[in-house]
Parts: structure tokens; sequence; C-alpha cells
């Protein structure tokens, strides 16, 4: 009696066409447009390559036979069914050409969007239970604002939007980041949807990466006709981290097809369900903050997105993402109040204390190869007190680079001096700005924005 409250994935693979959600016709088709491109293939072959087992596929090559758009060859001498393989007829190739004239994909099967969403829904991103010692254990080694590092604990636990603001350089994109460890759990991704008629590809190996543990579609065979489960879904999958920057636009939010290749593709933040979705450098996309953030209302305040497809037929989908903007301006200079009462949390990251600063010193110096010197470093403290220079999180590391290429320059070790910092200094603020000072913070220092926001 459990089962029908399963979610998709974990429920035993279809045995029969009925069982996949999927019309029969459509599943003839996309069996022809895998042989027009594959060729001929043994039934065990076209099982594996469409993720189902010979009990679905069985008569839906019956169905072609009977059409006379797929025949039977023998390519073997053991005399048995093994030495059976299918390939498509001139009628079928016509037909399966045609097919893929309107949509190329002719890769496993793909998965209603109904079970979809049921899936999304069971494991979903609002349920990771965060707590401080899961945030110290993310954390480790890593110096952190402790203040920030308690925000954000408490952010994660929300399952809400959060917007991260501060100085360029001061770690809030590594931060972002490293939030995803924090999501524990994996979650199950399907190969393809199927939304009226049409097929998008989902699975995603570069976003979707698997858990320590998993190898993929192992499970069952395509002969298994007990409990092996539907091999339409890909296991095992870490929850996703998405990250877009500038080079976001808002046509990269909407369902998109490509009529060469004929495909489409899904946008980021779909294939970013059950995980988090990172928007850096927020004001600096080719589209306005503004018709970014518009296009996002809906999604975070009723967890659903519309997307359309290129035939006009508008769908709902599941929206389980926490979206973490991250930003050099502060929140009230991108947008206006009615956005900002969807963002859950809106976090600043600070300059670092001196003991903060010591502290991710010697951890790059360490990274770099570069002997600590703490007059050195005293040097480098009172350098930036003197010229009024923010202690960022990059600089260590930054700085300490420079050294490390003047002594493979001068063909000697690193080292940690009064002269290499002058020279690291001059060479990595630019002459003529107050080192350090971003247009932002000047802007700020001259009252044109609000720094208590």
């Amino acid at each position: 009696m459990s089962e029908p409250t399963a979610a998709p994935a974990d429920l035993r693979a279809p045995r029969t066409v009925d069982e996949t959600g999927l019309p029969f016709l459509f599943l003839a088709e996309l069996v022809a447009k895998v042989l027009h491109q594959r060729g001929q293939l043994r039934l065990p072959e076209l099982a594996a390559h469409l993720k189902l087992n010979v009990g679905v596929i069985d008569p839906l090559i019956g169905f072609l036979r009977t059409e006379k758009l797929c025949e039977v060859a023998r390519i073997g001498s053991s005399g048995t069914d093994a030495d059976l393989c299918y390939l498509l007829t001139d009628q079928g190739r016509q037909r399966a050409a045609a097919a893929l004239a309107r949509n190329a994909y002719a890769g496993p099967a793909p998965v209603t969007l109904c079970a979809y969403t049921a899936q999304v829904q069971a494991h979903s991103v609002a349920g990771v239970h965060v707590t401080r010692a899961h945030m110290a254990a993310a954390f480790d080694g890593i110096v952190v604002n402790p203040h920030v590092l308690a925000q954000l604990g408490a952010a994660m636990n929300s399952g809400r939007a959060l917007f991260l603001h501060g100085l360029a350089g001061s770690g809030k994109t590594y931060l972002a980041e490293r939030l995803r460890d924090l999501l524990t759990g994996t979650i199950a991704v399907p190969h393809a949807l199927m939304v009226d008629g049409e097929v998008i590809p989902f699975f995603d190996s570069v976003q979707h990466r698997l858990a320590d543990g998993f190898a993929g579609d192992t499970a069952g065979t395509a002969f298994d006709r007990g409990s092996a489960p539907d091999m339409r879904w890909v296991r095992g999958v870490r929850r996703p981290a998405a990250l877009a920057g500038g080079e976001l636009t808002l046509d990269m939010l909407d369902l998109r097809f490509d009529p060469h290749t004929r495909l489409y593709q899904a946008p980021p933040h779909l294939k970013s369900n059950n995980g988090i979705f990172v928007i850096d450098d927020l004001g600096r996309q080719r589209c306005s903050p503004e018709a970014l953030m518009n296009r996002w209302i809906v999604p975070m305040d009723r967890n659903v997105d519309y997307l359309t497809l290129h035939t006009g037929h508008t769908f709902q989908v599941p929206f389980d993402v926490i979206v973490v903007f991250s930003s050099n301006f502060v929140p009230q200079r991108l947008s206006d109040g009615a956005f900002l009462r969807r963002l859950g949390y809106k976090i600043e990251v600070p300059a670092a204390s001196g003991d903060e600063y010591a502290a991710l010193f010697r951890q790059a110096c360490s990274q770099a190869g570069v002997p600590f010197d703490a007059e050195a470093f005293d040097y480098l403290l009172d350098c930036h007190r003197e010229r009024g220079v923010p202690l960022l999180a990059c600089y260590p590391r930054d700085l300490l680079r420079q050294l490390r290429d003047l002594a493979r320059y001068e063909d000697r070790a690193p080292e940690l001096s009064r002269r290499t910092l002058d020279w690291a200094w001059d060479n990595y603020f630019a002459a003529g700005a107050q080192p350090g000072v971003t247009p932002d913070l000047e802007r700020r220092e001259r009252g044109m924005e609000n720094t208590d926001a």
C-alpha cells in the first residue's frame, strides 16, 4: 500500500507501455529515431539505450514491423534470438527522418512532467535541516566572520532566496559556492522530460554530479521483470549548485529550442531544482537588475515557474531552488520593495578583521609556499591603515601570487619582506586610484549609498 505514495524514481521499472505514462505512438516513433541514428540493433542494445525493459519494447517493435517500418535480420550463427537485430525499412527511415526533423531527441525514454514534479516535491530543498554543527563542518578550516556564518546557516533553513552583498573581493562568491556542501542527501534526475509531445533533455553530467559510491545506471537489466528501478532516472545525484555571472541574460532563463540541432535546452534554474542557483555579480549582467529580478518574482513567491515550448504551449514546472544573489551593490540600489520583501535574508559580507586577515594570510602563505614573516605582515597591515585599503579576503592570495611570480623571475625562493610587499602592492593596485576602493565604495563614501542597509 505504500507504493502509490513513493517518489516516482523509487518505483519499479515499467513493464508495459501504459506503465511508462507515455503515448504508444510516441514511444514507437522514439524507437524508430534510435534505429535511424544507430542502424541495426539487438533487442538488449535497444532496451539499454532507451532505459526500458523488453516488455515495453516488444509491442513497439511488433507495431513497427506490422506497419512495414522495421524488419528483422539475423547476424549470428547461434540459431537463437540473440542473433536477431532490428533495422528500419526504406519507409521506416523516411518516417524516422521526418520525426527527427521535428525533434532530434533520440536518447533514453523521457518521464512525464507530472512524475518529475512529484519527484522534486519528494526531495524538496526546503526539507534540508542545517545546524550549527553542519556549518562548522562545511566551513572547517575556512576563515569566515562568525556573524555571517550564523546568518547563512539560518538562511539555508528558510528555503528562501538570499542576497549577499559587500565589496568586491570580500569572498561572497566563495561563500555562496560553499553552501552546496550543506545540502545533504542525493536526488534522482530524469534523462529527459516529455511535455505536450515534445522531449526536453534534462540530465546534465556537468551540473548533475554523482555522489561518491554511485556509478550511474547500474541497477537492474533490460530483462529484469521484477523489482528493478526505473532506469529513466539517474539516481545518486548530489543536490545541484549552478553559478551564473555577468553572461546571464533573460533568454537563458527560458526554455530554448535550437532550430539547427532541433533540440531543447532546459534553463539552468530548472536543472537546479532541489539545489542552489547562484547569480553572481548581480548588476553587471547584459540585462538590467530590475528586469532580471522581475523574472524571479513569481517563481520565488509561488515555487513554480512557467516555460514555453517553441510550439507556443506554456506549462508549469516546479521551482524548488534556493536562489543566492551576490552583488557588490547594496540591495536597495538594485530593486524595489516588492522584490526585496521576497528575499528571505540580506546578508552583508564585511571586510575581514585584523585577526581574520592574519589567519587568511597565513593560509595563503602555506598554499603559495611562501614562508610567513610576522614583521613583514605587520608592515603590510600598516600599508592597509595608512592608505585606507580595507582588509578584503582576496588580497592575501593575490599579493602572494605576485611575490611568487617575482621569485620565479629572479630564480630564487619566494620571500615575504618589505621590498617584495612594496613591489607586489604597486603592481596589484592601479596607479592613480585609491588602493582597494571600488567605485561602489567611493559612492558610499560620498553619501550616495545607504551604508546601513
